[in-house]
């Protein structure tokens, strides 16, 4: 099933010149783990390779760029438009829907939901959320590492992602920032997800 309006090739194309070049290994990464945890997972492996190429199709965006985009087509709550580094994950969402006329509503919502997540996530939104911290082209492996050991294990995915987050929060402790109220909510969403499997 076709998933994108154009070719694969025209979708890297446009990516290569519009994001830089880290960004742009980045996606690949992404792409390409979101894809190997689809079919770990049971999931459409060439859905998830779009999601993972598009997810940050709108990170290299100014935030001047990404502020009024949001202004003039999206409904986001306040305290999103707040933290600066998320703002490309609305507008990811938006330019793969009208830019590239991606009508599935899962590749959409992964997309949206990417940096910050959300409770309640979907198997492949949780799988897009997880590739594009563990992909091997660019992420640290210092970082990665303590999240893939738990892919092996029962409720794997939940648990590689539940870590996620703890060392989100502890890396925002460490540095005396806020910690968005959604973050906790997501954190005790999946603790209890876990409590009940």
């Amino acid at each position: 099933m076709d998933y994108i309006k154009i070719s694969t090739e025209e979708l890297l194309c446009w990516l290569k010149e519009n994001l830089n070049e880290e960004r742009y290994e980045h996606s690949l990464g992404t792409a390409d783990s979101a894809k190997m945890l689809a079919e770990i997972y049971g999931q459409d492996s060439e859905k998830a390779y779009v999601a993972g190429l598009l997810h940050d199709c709108a990170k290299c965006f100014s935030t001047e760029k990404l502020l009024e985009i949001i202004e003039a087509n999206l409904d986001i709550e306040e305290a999103e438009k707040e933290n600066y580094k998320t703002l490309h994950a609305p507008v990811s969402a938006f330019i793969a829907q009208t830019e590239f006329g991606v009508e599935d509503e899962e590749i959409l919502s992964a997309i949206r939901w990417h940096t910050l997540g959300n409770t309640n996530m979907t198997v492949f939104e949780k799988i897009i959320f997880l590739a594009d911290k563990i992909e091997v082209r660019t992420r640290e492996e210092w970082y990665a590492a303590p999240i893939r050991v738990f892919l092996n294990e029962e409720n794997g995915l939940t648990k590689a992602i539940l870590q996620c987050y703890k060392q989100t929060i502890k890396s925002l402790v460490d540095r005396d920032l806020k910690i968005c109220p959604l973050t906790i909510e997501i954190y005790n969403s999946l603790q209890r997800e876990l409590d009940v499997t």
